[in-house]
């Protein structure tokens, strides 16, 4: 911050009713009157390797931008990878420690981490979207400024899948430690997350339509009662709190982002009746501008479950193994497509269970019918073939060849590429 605007920021912190020093320089709360100039004001981003100029925008309503999506991938358990049992160690407000950025990014994958070969293998397979998920909360300080060389290496592979002419949606993945939507949490809550997207939406501010932002992951309350199944009124309600507070960030922090397309998700991105139903989409002063995100992996025992219970068989003229999913994509068309709202599912797959022929049947027919209702669909890849944990890799990142062909086909087939 220029020292010659330190006595107008703490005037107008004072008027808004909160501590300056609560969260730090770079932080703000409150309504949005004058929020472009306090972006200005507190020099936020973008940082290197970011596109430092405006691009053009081709601006176009989100059911046409929705429209011209085929088939995604996303890159699963690489920035997205946290947690305690990792080596790293929560200080203040996350990993902010002398972790270097290459051990957190691959955590998970045996120190691999992301290559320019790994994005242009999965552009060459014919897949156009690439999701990429980043966990924010492990590098960021106690007053949750993020690392400028974790934002760096964020921007480096955003830049890897734009470059390549692809859609790319960068989310906030991971982040249930600090963002929280029960009554007694929801309003520190709101003021981190709008700080964690204030410095996102400035990084990005500049790139064009392609880059989509998506607010929260699989927003939720970790092993309540109700976590998986839509929760309560009160944490759909608050969690709808969330995603004013995104818009409106978003919104007013430059570059092109007054009308970039942007993803919220269901509570826990489920695809459950009230979890659909209890999502209002928020105020925006970009016209059609939102898309919504829900995410399944059915039928359960054949796609996601684990243990005891799971069956390797699947077949698209048994009604029972096609149903959990036909009926939770009518359901997405009815309350939102229908309606002229675009759904976007953003993970689904079905886990290796040494039976590729059949997994393959089911991608087809998955992503064909979602096609047949407008929704893309994007393969959750976790680098992950064998093992007791869940299997859904199909990008092998040292090699750059793709494990299970016949599901690439399938894919690809039900896309119609």
């Amino acid at each position: 911050m220029k020292m010659t605007n330190i006595y107008k920021f703490l005037a107008l912190v004072a008027i808004l009713g909160f501590s300056f020093f609560a969260f730090g320089k770079r932080g703000f709360s409150g309504n949005n009157e004058g929020f472009s100039r306090l972006l200005d004001d507190m020099e936020l981003g973008p940082y290197s390797p970011a596109l430092m100029t405006k691009e053009p925008f081709n601006d176009k309503t989100a059911v046409d931008f929705v429209a011209g999506m085929k088939i995604g991938w996303n890159l699963g358990n690489t920035l997205d990878a946290h947690g305690d049992d990792n080596g790293f160690h929560w200080l203040g407000g996350g990993f902010y420690d002398n972790t270097a950025v290459s051990e957190m990014e691959g955590a998970w994958l045996g120190g691999r981490v992301t290559t320019l070969e790994n994005i242009k293998a999965v552009k060459d397979a014919g897949f156009d979207i690439i999701r990429i998920p980043v966990t924010w909360y492990k590098a960021a300080d106690s007053n949750f400024n993020i690392r400028k060389d974790w934002m760096e290496r964020v921007t480096e592979i955003v830049n890897y899948a734009y470059d390549q002419d692809m859609y790319v949606i960068l989310n906030t993945h991971h982040d249930e430690s600090i963002f929280k939507f029960m009554n007694r949490d929801t309003n520190k809550s709101l003021e981190v997350f709008r700080k964690i997207w204030m410095q996102i939406a400035a990084q990005f501010k500049n790139y064009g339509e392609r880059l989509i932002f998506e607010g929260l992951n699989e927003p939720r309350t970790k092993g309540s009662g109700a976590e998986w199944n839509g929760g309560t009124q009160e944490e759909r309600r608050n969690l709808n709190k969330h995603y004013e507070v995104f818009v409106d960030v978003v919104r007013n922090s430059g570059g092109n982002n007054d009308k970039r397309f942007l993803m919220i998700s269901t509570y826990g991105a489920s695809s459950t009746q009230n979890a659909m139903a209890g999502l209002a989409l928020p105020k925006d002063t970009a016209s059609n501008k939102l898309i919504v995100s829900i995410h399944f992996y059915e039928p359960y025992n054949f796609a996601l479950r684990t243990g005891s219970g799971t069956v390797s068989a699947w077949d698209k003229n048994n009604s029972a193994d096609t149903n959990p999913i036909t009926s939770r994509i009518d359901r997405a068309f009815s309350i939102f497509v229908s309606k002229g709202i675009p759904v976007i599912i953003g993970e689904m797959g079905a886990m290796n269970r040494e039976n590729e022929a059949a997994r393959a049947e089911w991608a087809e027919f998955y992503v064909s019918y979602a096609k047949s209702k407008g929704l893309p669909c994007i393969w959750w890849d976790n680098g992950a073939t064998a093992g007791g944990g869940e299997r859904f890799g199909i990008l092998n990142r040292s090699t750059n060849v793709f494990h299970f062909p016949s599901i690439i086909s399938g894919l690809m087939k039900g896309a119609e590429l």
